[in-house]
């Protein structure tokens, strides 16, 4: 099936898709925060109807412990390959509210791009595969290939649900290739394929102290103060140099051959232009690497937030009883995410002083990802993205971590293609998050060429998927 009609259906129509993006980015579909819930499910809801719209079948939503999962396939042909398209619909909190320049769940269109956030990660990213599908559907009333849908509500927290759900219907998911769409370009019309991911395990650690806060006059300098405590435990997590100070850290971690780190220094980004997109001068971090292998070959740990005692106007001279502190890990191959968790909490035990009590919480073990960039579905993307954008792509490594990769990878036994569209200064995670429309544009273009070439590529890449028939959800 040629993607000529198609194309010109979506150029012809991007008005009206950026009014459905912008209803889709209303929501404030924060996983993380419980007080979203209703707005979560809602734009589940949402996500439903619209793709049922659009023409695909067997749209579902599925319950899990947590947020539905969104399910919707298109199945006519047995003999075509099958394609499975991965996205999420949840988004992080927008806080600092007082950072925004726009309110963040009130779409702006702003020059040439849309602000809010999810616009980046992932909303904008999934749509583009949503209108892509449409326009096959309004112009031809099929697609090139069979496809099956699966979005989430619990990227951002770690992807509980979905993952036990893979393990379970593995035989139903099945198919020639996942498509992923959450990473980020070279630049404005400049695509990348991201052909790895770091791992991740996130942390909450608990420093208690006194049974409740005590008057600093009375008690400051006889108590340990569990903030203090916890200051100084976590300073004990890095050394000098810049590296994590955990005992058999880095005992897995892979070391890259000297032609993989020429080939990173030719195709990634330099020093001054990573610490230019963090909008910071001088750059921090293990020593003998440059800034992009920092954040992509070797690992990381992040203190992501800190909180404990007073912090409103005023002064408030307390000895807080209770520190708190979140953190991530980064993790590259061959760190088993397990084990690291292991190795942190023996640290965590050594470190804490006999007068405070610490107490560790770890979640959403992640494993890292590496993808064959010489596979048939990998290659087609490249051809896909030199159509779509006029010029080839170039592959570069992620910092970042989607937890189902793996999944898909090592339970489904099917490639990975990670086909992003942001862009580096798209502030995803962060205050004024925005999506380049030019790269929306394209982006539903380049997955229009590819199910178009995927349907020939793909053919004989594994056994007949199942079909969506098998749910037993």
């Amino acid at each position: 099936m040629k993607p000529n009609r198609a194309i010109t259906f979506a150029r012809s129509h991007r008005s009206r898709f950026i009014s459905e993006l912008k209803e889709l980015l209303r929501f404030p579909s924060v996983s993380s925060a419980p007080k979203h819930a209703r707005d979560v499910c809602a734009c589940a809801r949402w996500l439903a109807l619209h793709l049922k719209s659009i023409g695909l079948q067997h749209v579902r939503l599925i319950r899990t412990s947590g947020y539905p999962l969104v399910y919707a396939s298109w199945e006519r042909d047995r003999s075509a390959p099958t394609l499975l398209i991965y996205g999420h619909y949840d988004v992080v909190t927008a806080e600092p509210l007082g950072q925004w320049h726009t309110p963040p769940f009130s779409p702006v269109i702003k020059g040439r791009a849309v602000h809010a956030r999810g616009a980046g990660d992932d909303k904008g990213q999934l749509f583009c595969h949503v209108k892509a599908l449409e326009c096959f559907l309004r112009t031809h009333r099929a697609l090139p290939l069979n496809v099956k849908c699966i979005f989430e509500g619990e990227e951002e927290i770690g992807s509980p649900n979905l993952l036990r759900l893979v393990e379970r219907y593995k035989t139903t998911l099945r198919a020639n290739a996942a498509v992923i769409s959450d990473t980020k370009m070279q630049g404005p019309g400049r695509p990348a394929i991201s052909y790895a991911q770091r791992g991740g395990v996130r942390a909450e650690l608990e420093v208690r102290g006194p049974e409740q806060e005590l008057h600093s006059g009375s008690f400051g300098g006889a108590v340990l103060n569990p903030l203090q405590a916890l200051c100084e435990m976590i300073a004990m997590l890095h050394d000098e140099r810049g590296r994590v100070a955990i005992p058999g850290f880095y005992d897995d971690v892979r070391e890259w051959s000297n032609a993989e780190r020429e080939y990173m220094a030719r195709a990634g980004p330099t020093d001054d232009k990573l610490l230019h997109e963090a909008h910071v001068e001088q750059g921090w971090g293990e020593r003998g690497h440059t800034a992009y292998e920092r954040t992509t070959i070797r690992p990381a740990l992040t203190l992501n937030g800190l909180s404990s005692g007073h912090g409103g106007e005023g002064s408030k001279g307390v000895v807080p009883a209770v520190a708190t502190a979140k953190l991530s890990f980064r993790l590259v191959p061959d760190q088993d995410p397990k084990s690291i968790a292991q190795l942190f909490r023996r640290h965590v035990e050594r470190i804490t002083p006999a007068t405070v009590q610490c107490s560790v919480h770890l979640e959403a073990p992640t494993a890292p990802v590496l993808i064959d960039r010489k596979h048939p579905a990998v290659r087609t993307a490249g051809v896909a993205y030199k159509n779509a954008f006029g010029r080839a792509p170039v592959f570069l490594r992620s910092g970042g971590s989607i937890p189902v990769a793996s999944a898909f990878q090592e339970v489904l036994g099917i490639p990975v293609v990670l086909m992003g569209f942001g862009l580096p200064d798209a502030r995803i995670h962060g205050p004024n998050e925005k999506s380049y429309l030019p790269n929306f544009y394209r982006g539903i273009e380049t997955s229009i060429w590819y199910m178009s070439l995927a349907a020939q590529s793909l053919r004989s890449a594994l056994p007949r998927p199942a079909t969506s028939r098998e749910w037993l959800v």
